[in-house]
């Protein structure tokens, strides 16, 4: 199987749990779909509603997320999911939940690549076109985050990390090839994070209530609570796992070279309104080499 034909699944896959803001529980059903109809999520708990493309359009901005809506449907945390699709190649497949929010499982995107790879990845006969930065660009953030895009034949992403002296969480940087059989062992299963100082905060806005620490890692200045680090970068992992799910809304699969300096998901939503518009990008039909 190659990476220059579209992709879908075999068959159905399911994920349920319970999401990590609202705390609602979720059932998460992958199914196949059409080559060229792409990603898109779709409320089965709410009359008459339709699929949500997975694409910039739908972005509805919320704190610390990604949400897509239609005006009648909205789908919360989907960065994981997205994560999980595009970093295994997948280019078209309906997504259906029966909840507001997705499952939240271990923090990470393994419990959607483990479903999608139990399922069963299929070539289908179109080809995959790319987007690609046709010239360096950068957008930026207010307070100095940035993301940098160039063309590069190969996709590639690259996250730094600072929260700053002081922080329990160190500066550090991940860099990743995206391709499926690095992104599943390097990148897939970097969890979701949180200072122990924004607890209570968070908790006051009605967020995480059902979350401990087998949701997501808990830092304060001792050290990680009631857990360890899969990687000594897992943090920076996961950052970069979050922007690979992000870009993934310009509607297609990427090339290029994007380093990302502490942004976050609204930035993130910035580059994949930019990748899609003229002059930052064009599409290119990827063919397998001769």
């Amino acid at each position: 199987m190659t990476l220059d034909r579209q992709r879908s699944i075999a068959t159905t896959a399911e994920v349920s749990g319970f999401g990590l803001f609202g705390g609602i529980d979720c059932r998460l059903v992958f199914h196949p779909a059409e080559e060229g109809s792409g990603i898109a999520f779709r409320r089965v708990d709410l009359p008459h509603s339709r699929p949500v493309p997975a694409t910039a359009e739908f972005v509805a901005r919320v704190p610390r997320r990604t949400a897509l809506s239609d005006g009648h449907s909205t789908i919360e945390t989907v960065e994981h999911v997205m994560a999980a699709l595009a970093g295994l190649c997948i280019d078209n497949c309906l997504v259906e939940l029966d909840a507001p929010e997705a499952p939240i499982g271990d923090g990470s995107a393994l419990p959607f690549v483990e479903a999608l790879l139990v399922a069963g990845i299929v070539e289908q006969s179109a080809e995959v076109e790319a987007f690609r930065p046709a010239s360096p660009f950068s957008v930026e953030g207010n307070g100095g985050q940035t993301i940098e895009a160039n063309g590069d034949p190969e996709y590639r992403v690259r996250y730094s990390l600072d929260y700053g002296p002081g922080s329990p969480i160190p500066k550090q940087s991940a860099c990743v090839a995206v391709r499926p059989e690095t992104f599943l062992r390097e990148i897939a299963g970097a969890r979701t994070f949180v200072l122990a100082s924004e607890i209570e905060g968070l908790r006051a806005m009605g967020y995480g209530r059902r979350a401990t620490t087998e949701n997501l890692l808990v830092f304060h200045d001792g050290g990680i609570e009631d857990n360890s680090l899969r990687w000594p970068d897992e943090c920076a992992r996961h950052k970069l796992l979050d922007a690979i799910g992000d870009l993934a809304l310009c509607g297609g699969r990427l090339t290029g070279h994007f380093h990302a300096t502490r942004s976050g998901h609204h930035l993130n939503h910035e580059m994949a309104r930019r990748l899609t518009t003229f002059p930052n990008s064009s599409r290119q039909t990827l063919r397998r080499a001769a």
